[in-house]
């Protein structure tokens, strides 16, 4: 009985690949196609002759090699043993790889990209960006609060004179925000390199210049506004360039800068009503804040002092209750009270009438007049007492919550959060002296400045 005969296997012929790897493998070798080859075959196939080694394949060969799916040793032309490595994700190709013996170069991912401005020229975005980042431009929606808290504090509405206080007194800061980042150029290259002049983006010369224009623009305005104004803006001007100059890091600094805002709130007084000696109280709780606030920045570079921060949360605890419980003065009559004579009464004061102590004269009852401090309040439990309130407990929340996280943590980061809720904490602490001077309306416009300021501050460093 004859076994039975077992055909032999079919020659499996190998399969053609297709044009793309097959363009491919031309380019990879002889060694490298006859690899590609056998792998294409599902059944064991004769070793290739062997062939010389070819020379190393250009970049772009490579990546394009494990694309396919052949693995690194293909595209070296590596021995016959070598099994194909899959991967996930190629890498991209490098952008200096030149695509050797073909007519088209590899593509760098960089190149769809959108190109950037030339070196030493940055567009007009970017010098934008700087500027506004040179004169801390979230801090700007603090300043008008000032002149208009010290015309209320005078008793006299807000007017042309006002506007032309508010506007010098934005020219005078932005002038001290351009020459203090010009005085600590050297300071700021080592600790905060990403500013506007250590970055090149601003030139010093031209903050320079900048803040000498803002700071003539500022003195013409407060002289438009009249000599009492001038006389104000003047020694503001002195302070503001002494500070930035000479004072900033004496311990004279945090007076000065306390003395610079409080003239700023003085200035508004002195424009709108000639005087300034109702507004001196609420001078110095501005410059009472202004003062904590600055002992708290001297270390907001290199952080690590918890006294500064916890000794200006004592002091905004002390100002908030100063400013809920209102001034000590004379309150106004009730409508059921009878109205004072000019003998007891305001006298020739701001509460009696033009012609008061002639025979005839008709009696005007008595208002509130602008007493010790400057700040009358208009009625026993009205609008004025609310928003004063208010306006005290979120001066107090807006302040004493980051001032807390750097007490307990006094990094820089914590630091200069507690610095820039400092600055932006003075909208309602404007708020609540205007309230407090009897203009509740004016207040109330005014702290609506601290959300624009707050999501500004998002984009833009106020220190």
């Amino acid at each position: 009985m004859t076994a039975p005969t077992v055909p032999a296997p079919a020659r499996h012929r190998p399969r053609a690949l297709h044009p793309a790897p097959r363009a491919w493998a031309d380019r990879l070798g002889a060694a490298a196609r006859a690899r590609l080859r056998s792998w294409a075959a599902p059944g064991p196939a004769a070793a290739p002759a062997p062939a010389p080694a070819p020379a190393a394949a250009p970049a772009d060969v490579r990546v394009w090699a494990e694309r396919l799916g052949f693995g690194p040793a293909a595209a070296d032309g590596g021995g016959a043993g070598t099994a194909p490595v899959r991967r996930g994700r190629p890498a991209p190709v490098p952008a200096d790889a030149e695509d050797a013996g073909t007519r088209r170069a590899a593509v760098p991912a960089a190149a769809f990209r959108p190109a950037a401005a030339p070196a030493g020229r940055p567009s007009p975005t970017g010098r934008l960006r700087a500027w506004a980042e040179l004169l801390r431009l979230p801090a700007v929606f603090t300043v008008p609060g000032d002149a208009l808290a010290g015309a209320a504090a005078a008793g006299v509405r807000p007017g042309r004179r006002t506007g032309l206080a508010v506007a010098a007194s934005l020219c005078l800061y932005e002038a001290g925000m351009a020459l203090n980042d010009w005085a600590d150029r050297d300071e700021d290259a080592v600790a905060r390199p990403h500013r506007p002049l250590p970055s090149g983006r601003v030139r010093p010369g031209a903050a320079l210049a900048a803040a000498g224009a803002l700071t003539a623009a500022g003195l013409a305005l407060a002289a438009r506004a009249g000599r009492p104004a001038l006389a104000v803006a003047a020694p503001l001007a002195v302070t503001v360039w002494a500070y930035d100059v000479r004072l900033k890091h004496t311990p004279a600094g945090p007076a000065a800068m306390a003395a610079a805002r409080s003239l700023d709130l003085l200035l508004g007084a002195a424009a709108s009503a000639g005087t300034v000696r109702p507004a001196l109280r609420p001078a110095l709780l501005l410059g009472g804040h202004t003062y904590a606030v600055t002992q708290v920045s001297r270390r907001e570079a290199e952080g690590g002092s918890t006294a500064a921060p916890l000794a200006a949360l004592a002091a905004t605890t002390l100002l908030a209750a100063l400013l809920g419980r209102g001034p000590h003065g004379r309150r106004t009559p009730a409508a059921s009270e009878p109205a004072a004579s000019p003998s007891v009464g305001a006298g020739a004061g701001a509460g009696a009438g033009a012609g008061a102590g002639r025979p005839g004269a008709a009696v005007r009852p008595a208002v509130a007049a602008p007493v010790s401090g400057g700040i009358g309040r208009p009625d026993r439990y009205g609008l004025g007492d609310l928003v004063r309130v208010g306006m005290a407990a979120g001066y107090w929340r807006g302040f004493a919550k980051p001032l807390g996280h750097a007490v307990l943590n006094p990094s820089p980061v914590l630091t200069q959060r507690a610095v820039g809720g400092g600055i932006r904490a003075m909208i309602p602490l404007q708020a609540a002296l205007m309230a407090g001077a009897g203009a509740p309306l004016a207040g109330v416009a005014t702290v609506a400045l601290a959300p624009v300021a707050a999501r500004l501050a998002r984009k833009v460093s106020t220190t």
